[in-house]
C-alpha cells in the first residue's frame, strides 16, 4: 500500500495550507488600517484570516475550526509551524471565530476586495499548475492530439443553501397569530441540471486541471452564476480571464452548456480546442428503452460542397455533412434516406490571424475518391453567417467517434469529482455561509486547500522561460 492509498489526514492538509505561498499573496490584498487614525491593532496577522478560511474546508464549519484551534496541542503546533515558515510569532491565545467573522464581514466580502482575491488566486493557481508540470508550453501533445496534462475542464455546481425557505416565505405562529418571515438565501435561484432535474441554491462555475497522478488537481478559477441560465456566459468569462495565465493550455472540456457561439470564442479568441459533444436532435429518455424510435437521434446537417480533383479524371462533387460533430460524405439512397460515411481525421491545425486564430481539420478521403486528404474549416466565417449555418455548433475539431475523444472527454468527469469533494467539506452538505459573496470566499478557501495539498505532494519542476 502506498502513501497515497492511506488518504489524507487533517494535519497534512493544515501543513500544506501553512506552507502555501498563496496565503500570503491573498493576505496582501486585505487592507490594513492606518495606525495614525487610531484604533486597536490587529491581534493576528492578516494571513491568519486566510488560513482560518481555508481550515473551514478541512473541519466543515467555522465553529469547528474554533474548537480545533482551541486545543493547546493544535495551537502550539500551528504557532511553531508559522514561526518556522514566516518568522512571525502568533499570540499564545488561539484565534477565535469572532476574529474571522469581523475581518470577513468588514473586508473580505467587499466586492472590490473579493475581485482582487479572485485575481490573486487565479495567478497563484496557474503558477502551482506549471510548477507540477501542468499546462506548460513545452509539454507533450499537439493540436491534433492534445495531452491530458494540458486540458482545462469545468462544470457548474449548485450549492444547497443554509435554509430551506425561499425568499419571502412566512410562517404563522399559531399561538400569537403573528406571521414571521423565514430566513432564506437571497441569492439562490432555481437551476436545472443536465438531466432536467430542478435544484434550488446558489450556482458556481469551477475550472480546474489535473495530472495523471493522485492528488494532482489544481482549481484554477471559481465564479458565481449571477443570473439563472447564464452558466455558459459565466464559464466563458472564467476561461477568458484564466487562459492568459495558461500559455500551455491546449483544450477545454465542458458539457453541452457551451454551444456554438461559445465554441467560436474558444477557437477564434482563446485559440483552444473545445472537447464537447453536439446536442442531439432528440435526446434519449431517462430510462433506457429498447424501441429505436425512442432512443437518442444525432443531429445531421449539411456543411458544404467540395470538388475533388484527381489527375487524369474529371472533378468529383462531394457533399459533406456533419453528424454528432463528425464530418462525412452524405449520399442519398434509393429510398431517399441519407447515407452518412464518416471521414477519419488525420490532422488539426491552428493558424494565427489578425483577429485571433483560424482552425482547420484534414480528413482522409475513401479509396474510390483517391484516398487523398480534404481540408475543412472549423470556425464560422461570414459565408456561414450569410447562409445561417452555425458551423461551430455542428462541427467538432475532435468528434465523439474520433479515437482521441474518449480519453479527453473523460477528463471532464473529474469536475463531478470536485463537486462531490466540495459537498464533503460542507456541514450537512449545506453552504457554510449566507450570501453569494461569502460563499464565493468559502469557495476560494476550498480551492486554496486543494491547491496547497497538490503543491505539497509534488516537487516543483523548472518552468521553461
Amino acid at each position: 500500500m502506498t502513501v497515497d492509498d492511506l488518504g489524507i489526514s487533517a494535519l497534512e492538509r493544515i501543513e500544506a495550507i501553512l506552507a502555501s505561498p498563496e496565503i500570503h499573496a491573498l493576505a496582501a490584498v486585505v487592507p490594513t488600517p492606518r495606525r495614525d487614525r487610531g484604533g486597536r491593532p490587529r491581534h493576528y496577522p492578516a494571513f491568519m484570516i486566510i488560513v482560518y478560511e481555508a481550515l473551514i474546508s478541512v473541519f466543515g464549519s467555522a465553529r469547528q475550526v474554533e474548537a480545533e484551534l482551541a486545543h493547546p496541542t493544535m495551537w502550539r503546533w500551528i504557532r511553531e509551524a508559522c514561526q518556522a515558515s514566516t518568522g512571525l510569532a502568533l499570540p499564545a491565545t488561539p484565534m477565535r471565530r469572532h476574529h474571522y467573522l469581523y475581518l470577513r464581514n468588514r473586508y473580505l466580502t467587499d466586492p472590490e476586495i473579493l475581485d482582487l482575491l479572485s485575481g490573486v488566486h487565479r495567478k497563484c493557481a496557474a503558477t502551482h499548475a506549471q510548477q507540477i508540470g501542468l499546462l506548460c508550453s513545452d509539454g507533450a501533445g499537439s493540436w491534433t492530439n492534445p495531452h491530458l496534462d494540458r486540458v482545462v475542464y469545468g462544470d457548474g455546481k449548485v450549492v444547497t443553501p443554509l435554509y430551506r425557505a425561499r425568499p419571502g416565505e412566512v410562517r404563522l405562529n399559531r399561538s400569537t397569530g403573528e406571521l414571521r418571515r423565514l430566513r432564506a438565501e437571497p441569492d439562490a435561484e432555481l437551476h436545472y441540471e443536465g438531466t432536467g432535474e430542478a435544484v434550488w441554491g446558489t450556482k458556481f462555475v469551477i475550472l480546474a486541471t489535473r495530472g495523471q497522478s493522485t492528488h494532482s488537481r489544481i482549481i484554477l478559477d471559481i465564479d458565481f452564476v449571477a443570473d439563472k441560465g447564464s452558466e455558459a456566459a459565466t464559464a466563458m468569462s472564467c476561461l477568458q480571464r484564466t487562459t492568459p495565465h495558461l500559455p500551455g493550455a491546449q483544450a477545454v472540456g465542458y458539457d453541452t452548456a457551451l454551444r456554438g457561439v461559445h465554441h467560436q470564442t474558444i477557437l477564434r479568441q482563446l485559440g483552444l480546442v473545445p472537447i464537447n459533444r453536439v446536442a442531439a436532435a432528440k435526446a434519449s429518455p431517462k430510462n433506457p428503452r429498447r424501441d429505436t424510435k425512442e432512443q437518442r437521434v444525432e443531429k445531421t446537417v449539411f456543411v458544404e460542397t467540395k470538388h475533388i480533383t484527381r489527375v487524369g479524371k474529371p472533378s468529383t462533387r462531394v457533399d459533406l455533412y456533419a453528424r454528432a460533430g463528425s464530418i462525412g460524405i452524405g449520399t442519398l439512397t434509393a429510398d431517399g434516406e441519407l447515407h452518412f460515411t464518416p471521414l477519419p481525421r488525420i490532422r488539426t491545425h491552428r493558424n494565427p490571424s489578425t483577429n485571433g486564430y483560424r482552425w482547420y481539420n484534414d480528413y482522409r478521403l475513401p479509396d474510390h475518391l483517391g484516398a487523398g486528404t480534404i481540408t475543412i474549416r472549423l470556425h464560422t466565417n461570414n459565408d456561414d453567417t450569410a447562409r445561417k449555418f452555425n458551423r461551430t455548433e455542428n462541427v467538432r475539431p475532435i468528434a465523439p467517434d474520433d479515437p482521441g475523444f474518449t480519453k479527453l472527454f473523460r477528463r471532464r468527469n473529474d469536475a463531478e469529482s470536485i463537486n462531490r469533494a466540495l459537498e464533503d467539506t460542507l456541514w450537512l452538505r449545506r453552504a457554510h455561509s449566507l450570501g453569494r459573496h461569502r460563499q464565493l470566499l468559502n469557495m476560494i478557501g476550498y480551492a486554496l486547500t486543494i491547491n496547497a495539498l497538490t503543491a505539497a505532494r509534488h516537487k516543483p519542476q523548472t518552468i521553461a522561460a
